[in-house]
C-alpha cells in the first residue's frame, strides 16, 4: 500500500509541477499581449528540433541486443569447447560484443 501510495505521489508531483510551468507561460505570454507586444515575439526563427531521436534510440538499443545475442551465443560455443570456466565465458563475451555493438553504432551515427 505505501508503495502504491508513493507512486501516486511522484506522478502527481510530476503533473504539478509541468501544469504550473505551462499555465506560468501561458499567463506570461497573455500578459506580453495584453501590453501591445507583438505576437512574433515568441518565434524565435528557428524551426523546432525534437528534444530526443527516436530512431537513434531503437538502432542503438537493437544492436545492442544483438551484440548480448552475439556474446551469449559465443559464450556458449567458448563453454562447450572448454576454453574458459563456466562463469567469466558468458559474462565476458557478453560484454565484449554489447560493446562492440555500441562502438558501431557510433561510428554508423558518426557518418551521418
Amino acid at each position: 500500500m505505501g508503495v502504491l501510495l508513493a507512486f501516486i505521489a511522484f506522478f502527481a508531483t510530476v503533473f504539478g509541477i509541468y501544469y504550473v510551468s505551462v499555465t506560468t507561460r501561458n499567463k506570461e505570454r497573455m500578459a506580453l499581449i495584453e501590453k501591445g507586444a507583438e505576437a512574433s515575439l515568441f518565434n524565435t526563427g528557428k524551426e523546432v528540433q525534437p528534444l530526443f531521436n527516436w530512431n537513434k534510440l531503437t538502432l542503438k538499443i537493437g544492436m545492442l541486443f544483438m551484440g548480448v545475442a552475439t556474446g551469449i551465443i559465443a559464450g556458449s560455443i567458448l563453454d562447450n569447447i572448454g576454453v574458459m570456466e563456466n562463469g567469466p565465458d558468458y559474462v565476458s563475451m557478453i560484454f565484449l560484443f554489447g560493446g562492440f555493438s555500441l562502438v558501431l553504432f557510433y561510428l554508423i551515427d558518426r557518418k551521418k
